[in-house]
């Protein structure tokens, strides 16, 4: 205490007397002193504005510091948190956000491209009637199935159609890697699906072979096809 005094003395004096200083007020602020001061102003300033039971990028941690979800800052408690929040940083990141919430919002009430295809609604009338036939070549060995389908109320113009799924692709059942699907549908009818090995199908695009082979008969209504399952050596 002996020595405290003078120079507590000695340092109010060279303050008192710096530029622009006041008798007793003690000297000019520098920069950090500046700074200091600013934040302790936002921080006294966002506790009187801002609701942190609102604020959906605070978090409190499992250490009890409080996190800057948008900006990915560490704050030791609500006072360094409300400060960082009137800064530069914060705010800049506010905006993008904003910038980016507002394109995102614009691109889902944007108006549906003019050749966008429209999906097709129908009323259903049933499940058609259909038969399926083990078949298998003599000559080479294959293996394969024959399919008919009776569509005695199809519409004009409409042709079946068939696709092969496998089991991860459906969303029907649940997945069995044993099994493929045979998918058939034709208006006005209900899909159909068929429960066939999964087993490597040959190309049946190709038609040229005498074992894939697929016929609409306008006639009798029947859809019929065939494909073999190619053989592993």
């Amino acid at each position: 205490m002996y020595y405290y005094a003078p120079f507590l003395a000695l340092t109010q004096y060279f303050l008192q007397n710096c530029v622009g200083s006041k008798f007793g007020g003690g000297g000019v602020a520098g920069i950090s002193e500046s700074n200091v001061d600013r934040r302790e102003r936002l921080r006294k300033l966002a506790l009187e504005t801002v609701n942190l039971a609102t604020d959906p990028y605070i978090w409190h941690n499992h250490l009890g510091l409080i996190e800057c979800l948008l900006c990915a800052t560490i704050h030791t408690n609500e006072g360094s948190y409300l400060a960082h929040t009137q800064g530069k940083k914060h705010q800049t990141n506010l905006a993008r956000r904003a910038a980016h919430d507002n394109k995102d919002t614009q691109l889902m009430i944007a108006p549906a491209a003019a050749h966008s295809i429209q999906r097709k609604v129908f009323l259903k009338i049933g499940q058609p009637g259909y038969r399926v036939t083990k078949v298998r070549d003599s000559a080479t060995g294959k293996e394969g199935l024959m399919v008919q389908i009776h569509l005695p109320h199809v519409k004009a113009g409409v042709l079946p159609r068939r696709q092969f799924m496998s089991a991860w692709e459906q969303r029907k059942e649940m997945p069995n890697k044993a099994y493929q699907y045979l998918i058939v549908a034709t208006e006005p009818y209900k899909t159909i699906a068929f429960h066939i090995p999964a087993r490597e199908i040959e190309d049946e695009s190709d038609e040229t072979r005498y074992w894939n082979w697929s016929h609409w008969d306008p006639d009798t209504k029947q859809y019929s096809f065939q494909f073999m399952f190619r053989t592993s050596y």
